[in-house]
Parts: C-alpha cells; structure tokens; sequence
C-alpha cells in the first residue's frame, strides 16, 4: 500500500484528478476537534499506520497550537516514528494542492522518507495567493504602508502571492497587473469566499498562461490565513494557486535530487532535513536538539539537476 497522506480539514483534500490517484485521508483536528475525540483520533492514525505502514500530515501554518498539540499527542500516544508532521509555508489551497501532488506521487517507488522530505521541495513550486479586499491585517506577507491605507478605500482589492515569493499588486476594478507568474507549465485552482472570481480565471490565468482552471472549495483555514474572516464567515477573498499537474514531471523533479540517509532514524530523504524526525542531514543529533531554519540548495529552487526536469512554459 502507499504511503499514507492525511491533512486536518477536510477541505484540504482536492479532487483526484485520475483514478489512480489516491484520496487523503481526513484527521479532523481543526474546528471540529470537539466532535472528534483524541481516542478515536488515535485509532484512526494507528489504522493508517498498519494499512500504509507510514503517514505524512499536512497541517496549515495557521492552524491554532491546539491542533498541533493534538498531532503531536498522537504521535506521543503512540510511540510512532511512522508519523511525519509536515507545516510547509503555504496558504491552505496551496497546501491542498501540495498534498494532491504528494498523494499522486504516493504511488510511485518513491520511499516514505524521500515522499514527506520532497514537500518542501514541491512547495517552491507551488505559486499560491489570493485576491483580497483588505490587507489591512494581513501579516503573512510584507505591506507596506502605503497598501495597508489603500486598504481603507472602498472597494479596493489587491492580488497578493505569498508563495514561492511574496509579492502585491493592487487591481483596479477588474483589471490590474498581474503578478509574477511560473515559467513552466502550471494547473490554476481557485476557490471563491464572498467575491467573484473573474479576475482570476481571467486576467491571471491568461498572464500566467495556465494549461487549465479548477474550481475547488474554499478551505476553513483560508479566512484565517489571509486575516479576511474566520472560518464560516470568509470574507471578501479568491485564493488561488498553480502547480506542476503532471505526475511524470514531478517524478523527475523528485528523482532529480540526489538521496541521502537520515543518520537520526536510517530514513531515506533529500534535502537537509528528515521529513519524520526533523533531524538535519549534517549530523546525528536527535530531533530534540534540532534548531530550524537553515535550508541547501536542494530545498531552495531546487537546483540545476532537479530545474532541468521541469518543462519550458510558454512565457
């Protein structure tokens, strides 16, 4: 069986796009952590774990700690290092998509450790934003002054990408410039709070010449994320964001960077970093003592090897 994918809401989970493709298993964590209790939240993850024998969780970086806490509780319960929680710095249709590309690529030959250390490649590829009315109180992505009082007028709106580089562009009406797009072939999703979403799959699909639109349900956690809403109430947005559909490509894109083994748990990975025990690649100390942040080349825009997979776009 392949490795398992789980995400925290079900709205995290898109639609496959083949029937080869697997779904992603559902861990309720988020808003509905009441009506889901941590011994059932055990059973399941334990379930996972003998049927797939590993599982990689996509979490929002935005989800409160209490969801985290619950994860981590899981895993603590169950004594597992079958269990890679992942945070990829994502808006959450961005991470629906990444989960999808991790769900396709499940079913290749692709080892677990090597699956859950591949996110945060596949992530730099992914080119995530929204159309918002406000960033007024946005603090994900750099604005300057000037936006935030732009924000106070009526009926502005603004494109902002916060992945792989974050940028704004205020529109005007329905039209407005456009933010730097991929050079390589990409697939648009979009899903839609209390605006239209005209612009998207007109304007920005065009500049960013995507091979197709896909609307998709607007996660829980994007009110959240973009500071427009709470879930429920999402507010005046359209998130969208384009990634790599084409499961060869990704494949190549993975099996381009070189492999290594993980000297804490004895996982294969690529990258600096084990994608189940966070340990770094340049020595053996445990997990614990792990400090964040420092990043190779391969796990920046991947490097020459892994860039050469991707195929020319028509920019």
């Amino acid at each position: 069986m392949p490795t398992a994918i789980a995400v925290t809401d079900p709205d995290l989970v898109l639609t496959s796009p083949d029937r080869h493709t697997p779904t992603a298993s559902v861990l309720p964590v988020g808003e509905a952590q009441e009506r889901y209790p941590l011994d059932r939240a055990i059973i399941d993850v334990h379930t996972l774990i003998e049927q797939h024998g590993y599982v990689i969780v996509l979490c929002p970086q935005s989800a409160p700690d209490t969801v985290l806490h619950r994860l981590h509780a899981i895993r603590s319960v169950l004594e597992s290092d079958r269990i890679a929680i992942l945070r990829p710095e994502l808006p959450p249709l961005g991470l629906a998509v990444l989960a999808l590309q991790l769900r396709q690529l499940s079913i290749c030959d692709f080892s677990p450790g090597v699956l859950a250390s591949a996110a945060r490649l596949l992530a730099h590829y992914v080119y995530a934003g929204a159309v918002v009315g406000s960033v007024a109180k946005l603090d994900r992505v750099p604005v300057t002054l000037r936006a935030h009082a732009k924000s106070w007028s009526p009926n502005a709106q603004f494109a902002v990408v916060a992945s792989p580089q974050p940028e704004l562009v205020r529109l005007t009406g329905a039209a407005g410039e456009a933010p730097g797009g991929p050079s390589f072939g990409t697939h648009l999703f979009y899903a839609t709070g209390q605006s239209a979403a005209d612009w998207v799959t007109g304007e920005l699909a065009r500049a960013w010449r995507v091979h197709g639109v896909t609307e998709a349900r607007l996660p829980a956690e994007s009110a959240r994320w973009w500071a427009t809403g709470k879930p429920g109430s999402p507010g005046r947005i359209v998130e969208f964001a384009a990634a790599i559909p084409d499961i060869s490509v990704l494949y190549q894109l993975v099996s381009s960077v070189r492999r290594e083994d993980c000297r804490w748990c004895g996982l294969e990975l690529i990258g600096d970093r084990c994608g189940f025990c966070a340990a770094p690649l340049s020595d053996g100390a445990p997990p614990e003592r792990v400090g964040g942040g420092r990043q190779t080349a391969a796990l920046r825009p991947a490097a020459a090897s892994a860039r050469a997979a991707l195929p020319r776009g028509p920019h």
